[in-house]
């Protein structure tokens, strides 16, 4: 089966020389593989299984939504219930600004949407000519053909003719690999919304539609944001009347210590796109959700143009929105981000207790998201190698060992996870046993 399948992200070529890790099923924060080996799942899957691998409450709410309407769609003002309740639902937890819900499958869709409806939004406006897209470099915005030419990798754009010719790049908002020697968080950070607005003015204010941006850079390598920066780039967009899209695909539904990390780093946007913990990723579920202003520009478009001509089947789907509903449920019912809040020290913490290891350049995160960033090419796959050997999934992003466990992690589950990975670190060690930190090499 290793032929039958062309699989995301993967090396085909080694995977087919050297098979996969075939999970069988889950329970709690742990998966098990064909031979029945327990793992604690250190990524939550892709970022996303929020609610650990066996909550019988989502299964129950699929369960009934599919015994009472399997199916049905939003096209053609047809409608069902369900759709409407989570959208009321998700606009009682985002910000007051935003007013309307786009439903789609993925992360993907959702910042697909997003491009769309702010071309569109331009368009009911008047302003035909505003419509290129800023991203950051190593942003992850999803791997349509928009989305993965707003994504700021390169793999996401070799050999596939990307990025589009309306997407442009800014420096990566990484301080310990950007900055310049003796620069502080502060002064990078003006620096950077300086680069952007020299950026836009070089591109004409009137041609430039929005700026997306994770809180945090989740597939580029977890980069927390430094101080002040935010602050900084929505003074240059308010400046040139350009709109904000706030990608939450990671980042919403208490992955940052908050309900989303646009609260969590001081982001207004105009736009918000949601997936993955949406539903804790039972079924595949996004949103796009934005503004009044956005809302009011489109609807009167649509009259004049015969509809809004994008959708999908599968847009809002009755048993996805059944499930994503109960996982709101759970969220409030549980407080999870008043857990995560309460935890996440055990697993920041823990890890920082690394930063001055040889193999270690830096370790960063916030809340459930975290990275540790090794020193030696290579290190990263082999790390991880070790840390599943030990018995926890982790991912490698490069040199890059990113951590993104379950909401429901206990305490004591965070602790063995990072008790794992530093046992791993030692593993990798004794492999490189020259390895010297970066700091002794400068001194």
């Amino acid at each position: 089966m290793e032929k039958a399948i062309l699989y995301p992200f993967t090396d085909l070529a080694r995977q087919q020389r050297e098979g996969s890790l075939r999970i069988v099923r889950g329970d709690g924060v742990r998966v098990y593989d064909e031979d029945g080996r327990a793992y604690l799942e250190g990524t939550s899957g892709l970022w996303c299984v929020s609610l650990g691998f066996s909550e019988n409450r989502l299964a129950g709410a699929a369960d009934r939504q599919l015994r009472t309407l399997p199916y049905y769609q939003l096209f053609n003002q047809r409608t069902h219930g369900v759709a409407e309740r989570l959208a009321e639902r998700l606009l009682e937890l985002v910000p007051a600004t935003l007013s309307a819900v786009f439903f789609g499958n993925s992360g993907s869709e959702a910042n697909d949407t997003a491009v769309k409806l702010v071309w569109y939004y331009n368009n009911a406006r008047g302003r035909p000519e505003k419509k290129k897209i800023i991203a950051h470099r190593l942003g992850y915005h999803g791997s349509t053909i928009a989305t993965a030419s707003l994504t700021g990798l390169p793999l996401n754009h070799t050999d596939f003719d990307l990025p589009l010719p309306w997407v442009r790049h800014v420096t990566c908002p990484h301080h310990y690999h950007n900055a310049r020697p003796g620069e502080g968080e502060e002064e990078f950070a003006r620096r950077l919304a300086g680069e952007l607005d020299a950026l836009i003015e070089a591109e004409g204010p009137e041609t430039v539609a929005a700026f997306i941006t994770e809180p945090v850079l989740g597939g580029g390598g977890v980069i927390v944001p430094p101080r002040g920066y935010f602050e900084e780039v929505q003074r240059v967009l308010r400046k040139h009347d350009v709109l904000l899209v706030a990608d939450e695909v990671i980042c919403g539904f208490g992955r940052t210590g908050a309900m989303f990390g646009s609260g969590r780093f001081g982001l207004r946007p105009d736009v918000m796109t949601f997936a993955k913990a949406l539903s804790s990723s039972y079924l595949p579920i996004s949103a796009t959700v934005v503004s009044d202003e956005i809302a009011e520009a489109i609807v009167p478009r649509t009259a004049l143009r015969g509809g809004l001509g994008h959708g999908f089947t599968t847009g809002g789907h009755p048993v996805c929105c059944a499930v994503a509903l109960e996982t709101l449920d759970i969220y409030a019912e549980r407080d999870i981000v008043g857990h995560v809040r309460e935890v996440a020290p055990v697993l920041q913490d823990g890890l920082r207790r690394f930063a001055d290891h040889p193999l270690v350049g830096e370790v960063r995160g916030v809340g459930f998201i975290a990275a540790v960033e090794l020193v030696e090419d290579g290190a990263g796959e082999r790390l991880v190698r070790h840390a599943m050997r030990r018995g926890a999934l982790l991912r490698p992003l490069g040199n890059t060992i990113s951590f993104c466990p379950p909401l429901i992690s206990t305490a004591g589950e965070l602790t063995e996870l990072v008790g794992i990975f530093g046992d791993a670190l030692e593993d990798l060690s004794r492999e490189l046993p020259n390895a010297v930190h970066p700091s002794a090499a400068r001194a």
